[in-house]
């Protein structure tokens, strides 16, 4: 057991999930969601809080009928491995999904969502969730934008990031990529135009950038069309999160 909780331990850090190829997801739902995604689950650290209901208690036994090695412990072992308040009884060392940027091959219509310096990991799991509720294709975060196996950034994404394929990405592996694939490159810009009313005859890659910052100029400049949200007067700006929903879902009408 104690060799399960050093790895716990190791990658709740960046450089251990580097090091390791290994990510955390810690409660129930994001278990669930890693099992039915059919994630690699490579240890799981469980408590008796995860049978103090039905639905843990099921997990539990899934796990087991998976294969996962279970490290049985006390409900404060457990929590003082977690990163949140409230774990509910497991902890799961996971593999998360290799995807690759030449992978990504959308075609007319299609949306990818393009972070560039997002760098809250509840916006970033909250814009892969929404992403792949509104069909995006995929998700692509360049330099700056939070760690994709962040456990924040997992736990916010309730699992989307173990589906929608989701890479890291340099300016130029990504600017190359958008010239591979016949896409065009949309930004947000206070400025720009509402969203809607083009009709989509080519992938869109559909950048999200930093609250404050804005885009990176390497990206600016290559743009093909500015998008704006149309705020109330007196308002500057929205969470990027719920404008990454906003302009997702008016983006995907043209469809």
């Amino acid at each position: 057991m104690a060799g399960v909780e050093t790895l716990i331990r190791d990658l709740r850090l960046r450089r251990g999930r580097e090091r390791r190829g290994l990510a955390l997801a810690e409660g129930v739902r994001l278990v669930e969601e890693a099992l039915g995604a059919r994630v690699g689950i490579r240890h799981a650290a469980v408590s008796p809080a995860l049978e103090a209901t039905p639905r843990g208690a099921a997990l539990k036994t899934a796990l087991a009928g998976a294969g996962v090695p279970l490290a049985e412990m006390d409900d404060r072992a457990l929590a003082a491995l977690a990163d949140t308040e409230h774990p509910q009884g497991v902890i799961a060392v996971i593999e998360p999904p290799g995807w690759k940027l030449e992978a990504l091959a959308p075609r007319a219509g299609e949306v990818v969502v393009v972070l560039d310096g997002v760098q809250d990991p509840g916006n970033v799991g909250a814009i892969a969730r929404t992403a792949l509720g509104l069909g995006a294709s995929g998700l692509i975060a360049l330099k700056g934008t939070a760690e994709l196996t962040n456990p924040k950034v997992l736990r916010g994404s309730m699992g989307a990031l173990f589906r929608l394929p989701s890479v890291s990405s340099t300016d130029a592996e990504c600017l190359a990529w958008v010239e591979r694939v016949g896409a065009v490159l949309w930004v947000t810009d206070s400025a720009g135009e509402r969203p809607g009313g083009q009709r989509l005859t080519a992938p869109v890659a559909l950048v999200l950038g930093n609250e404050g910052a804005g885009i990176r100029a390497e990206l600016d400049r290559v743009a093909t069309r500015r998008l704006a949200i149309p705020l109330h007067a007196g308002v500057e700006s929205l969470n990027v999160a719920v404008a990454a929903g906003i302009l997702l879902y008016e983006v995907r009408r043209d469809a």
